[in-house]
């Protein structure tokens, strides 16, 4: 008995005699980097300019010169009306003007030869003679100026049968056909020949909160990234409506792409990245090294493997990281793990993680 019990003791004592586990936490060095909060909202693109394409007359359509998907240029034929009536009416226009101008001729001729005569003998011609010829004259110099703003009226709705593009761009619709009678564009029935979308130049329209709208400024560079095309580019905001939408609070905002290539299509969505706080150049540890509550302290790991206790004064927060304006020097080791069962004095052995930096 004796025997079992002093080696019992012996191994007791041998258990109490081994030194404890260390414990080894990850940490990350505090290190100095830009921040930036930032807000994602959707946007989608829109032509430039999208208009419906309506005949200024009435007539028949005997001639299209598109279809969905082409692309036309400035003062590019699209399609041809047949008015008959409308040919008929210039012919008779320009037959009144002649003969308004056969009367004017004749009527300012005679009151030319009148006045000759009168300088050259005088009081030849009776006064009531003159003056009738030159009344005659000016009523047929106005009688001529009606009939050419009539024939030059006729003239124009006759232009008016070629539908030439207004601008650059590409077909999006096309709504009649060979035959189809159209109705003047000032009708409210009328109906549209095609809709014509400026594809080289898009706009970027994205709804910014009512909060954030402080923020927007015209010419400040906002990040895009179009994930059907798996493209990032960088865009400067260009013009806003000023005014909140009251139904959805928010207020309309654009960024002007250029589309050269052809590349984006209107209708697709994006991705607006709109900072909304800076901070350049500044102490940041990761936000997991952060106590939770009020008062936010880390672990700060010494050269010694102690543990210590530091309260810190937070500032900009992002998604990763936080900004440390008081409690920290460049280059500490803070504890970014589970803090669970750690205390202050505690010897530890730090595993180094890789910083996280903002640009």
């Amino acid at each position: 008995m004796l025997a079992g019990l002093a080696l019992l003791l012996l191994g007791a004592c041998s258990k109490h005699s081994e030194p404890a586990e260390t414990k080894v936490v990850p940490v990350a060095r505090t290190v100095r980097t830009n921040l930036a909060n930032i807000m994602t909202l959707q946007a989608e693109f829109e032509p430039y300019q999208d208009i419906m394409v309506h005949g200024k007359v009435s007539g028949y359509v005997s001639d299209i010169r598109v279809d969905i998907g082409d692309r036309v240029r400035t003062g590019e034929l699209i399609a041809l009306l047949e008015v008959p009536e409308l040919s008929d009416q210039l012919a008779s226009a320009v037959a009144a003007e002649q003969r308004a101008q056969s009367d004017h001729d004749i009527a300012h001729l005679n009151s030319d030869r009148l006045q000759g005569v009168n300088r050259s003998q005088p009081n030849l011609v009776a006064q009531q003679d003159l003056d009738d010829a030159s009344a005659k004259d000016s009523a047929t110099a106005a009688a001529l100026a009606a009939a050419k703003a009539e024939a030059d009226r006729y003239a124009a709705l006759m232009s008016y049968t070629k539908i030439v593009a207004p601008f650059n761009g590409v077909i999006t619709k096309r709504y009649v056909d060979l035959g189809s009678l159209i109705q003047a564009g000032t009708a409210s029935n009328s109906q549209p020949l095609v809709e014509l979308a400026e594809d080289d130049l898009l706009r970027l329209r994205f709804p910014v909160p009512e909060a954030e709208t402080p923020r927007i400024h015209r010419g400040e560079s906002v990040q895009v990234s179009v994930d059907a095309m798996h493209r990032v580019f960088t865009g400067k905001i260009v013009r806003d409506t000023w005014a909140i939408d009251r139904a959805t609070r928010t207020m309309l905002t654009e960024v002007d792409v250029p589309n050269n290539d052809g590349s984006l299509k209107a209708g697709m969505y994006a991705s607006i990245a709109l900072p909304l706080e800076e901070a350049r150049n500044v102490l940041v540890v990761p936000v997991q090294a952060l106590s939770h509550g009020e008062g936010a302290t880390v672990f700060v790991v010494g050269a010694n493997g102690v543990v210590e206790e530091r309260t810190v004064s937070v500032g900009l927060r992002t998604a990763d990281l936080a900004e440390i304006r008081s409690g920290l020097r460049e280059g500490d080791a803070v504890i970014t793990g589970d803090r669970g069962g750690l205390h202050p004095g505690d010897t530890v052995i730090a595993k180094e993680m890789e910083p996280e930096t903002s640009n």
